[in-house]
């Protein structure tokens, strides 16, 4: 697992954090930044998993 990965799990985290608090507590706002903080996430995850299969084509490529 590489920071990519840890980031976007970070990320996913704190938005739906966020999301859930802000549907508790009524405010649009919070849970605008939770869905935005889960895509952040997700994106950063996505890349992880780009730098991964790049890594692994090029040890292949090696061989």
């Amino acid at each position: 697992m590489d920071k990519e990965h840890v980031k976007g799990a970070a990320d996913k985290t704190k938005g739906a954090v966020k999301d859930a608090f802000g549907k508790m507590t009524d405010d649009k706002q919070m849970q605008v930044e939770g869905k935005f903080d889960k895509a952040k996430g997700a994106a950063h995850e996505a890349l992880g998993d780009a730098k991964d299969a790049a890594r692994k084509g090029a040890e292949q490529a090696k061989r």
